[in-house]
């Protein structure tokens, strides 16, 4: 039996593009976290414990059903333990398919899963601070300062030194602002 699984993600928040993809796979059932959070996984958790032998886990990509690394060999182990498979619709990959698989491509997808992993983390964590208005980077120096710095600067009565020590700005930083 194909099992489609599928999980919101930065690029998929209403898992339509997942849905879509699994139903052109013809999966027979079709599972959805109502979340993102890798934490408290319980359809995942539920889809495991009632796999049957040769049953095939469809996902769209490898980071829809694992988190990290170490848990995708978690779960392959889990699930191979079932007697069940999976199948990743982005990565081409079918567990069910015992031809062998080369060795370099499998690193070369864990180096991509483990990319999407993170970037898909960061993307969520990044958009998670914006909506709560939070910038990201390096703290700007305050403009009074940096105003401060500029006329000093171009009165031509100062040092770099003295105008370092009086603003705090500088002077890497402040060339930056002057050339801009």
């Amino acid at each position: 039996m194909l099992i489609g699984y599928m999980r919101p993600h930065q690029q998929d928040l209403n898992c339509e593009i997942q849905l879509s993809n699994l139903k052109k796979m013809n999966c027979e059932i079709i599972i959805a976290e109502e979340h993102s959070s890798p934490k408290k996984r319980t359809q995942l958790k539920n889809l495991i414990h009632n796999l049957n032998k040769n049953d095939k886990v469809v996902v769209t990509r490898l980071f829809t059903l694992a988190d990290s690394t170490r848990h995708l060999v978690e779960l392959l182990e889990e699930i191979e333990s079932k007697g069940a498979y999976i199948i990743s619709l982005h990565e081409n990959i079918d567990t069910s398919i015992k031809s062998g698989y080369p060795f370099t491509e499998i690193v070369k997808h864990l180096v991509e899963f483990q990319s999407d992993a993170i970037s898909e983390k960061t993307k969520i964590g990044l958009s998670e601070a914006k909506e709560k208005g939070v910038s990201a980077g390096r703290p700007r120096k305050p403009d009074k300062n940096v105003q401060r710095a500029i006329e000093m600067y171009q009165s031509k009565n100062y040092s770099l030194s003295q105008i370092k020590e009086e603003t705090g700005i500088s002077k890497s930083t402040l060339y930056r602002y002057l050339e801009n």
